[in-house]
């Protein structure tokens, strides 16, 4: 059953969602990605020397906005991670999809299903988790290049 904002109090969750975790395998090369390219930034980290990994929280900070990416680093961790089935990706609203991707592109990333539609893109972190950029309210009018560039690898 949907749970709409308008439905009687009894039917709403009594939770609210608090983070995702990621595995990395090289946390600098994460955080490149999700603070230096993509914007979030950190706002809590713990060593756990016992347990030999790092745990690093990031958020949007945009106001209203309290979910969180945990990424988990193992430290002795030397062989990739497998992209389980039971994850697909991370969303996140942007104000302008074309300006976003044409930022990601001009740091390194690969835009692998282009905003052809000015509403949806995907591009991966460096351990391969697959993240959607959505346009926030209407999508935009189709532009150029993006209306003709093909996919490029998975999404």
């Amino acid at each position: 059953m949907h749970l709409s904002s308008k439905a009687p109090e009894r039917y709403k969750p009594r939770m609210r969602f608090l983070h995702t975790m990621i595995r990395v395998r090289d946390l600098d090369a994460a955080l490149d990605f999700f603070c230096d390219k993509l914007g979030l930034r950190e706002v809590r980290r713990s060593e756990h020397t016992e347990g030999r990994f790092t745990l690093v929280f990031l958020e949007t900070g945009a106001e209203g906005d309290t979910a969180q990416i945990e990424l988990t680093h193992n430290w002795d961790r030397t062989e990739p991670y497998t992209v389980g089935r039971n994850f697909g990706h991370l969303a996140f609203a942007v104000r302008d999809i074309y300006t976003t991707c044409e930022r990601l592109q001009r740091a390194g990333v690969t835009i692998l299903r282009p905003p052809r539609d000015g509403r949806m893109a995907f591009v991966r972190s460096p351990d391969q988790i697959s993240v959607e950029l959505l346009q926030e309210g209407d999508a935009l009018p189709p532009a150029e290049p993006w209306r003709s560039m093909p996919n490029t690898g998975e999404w």
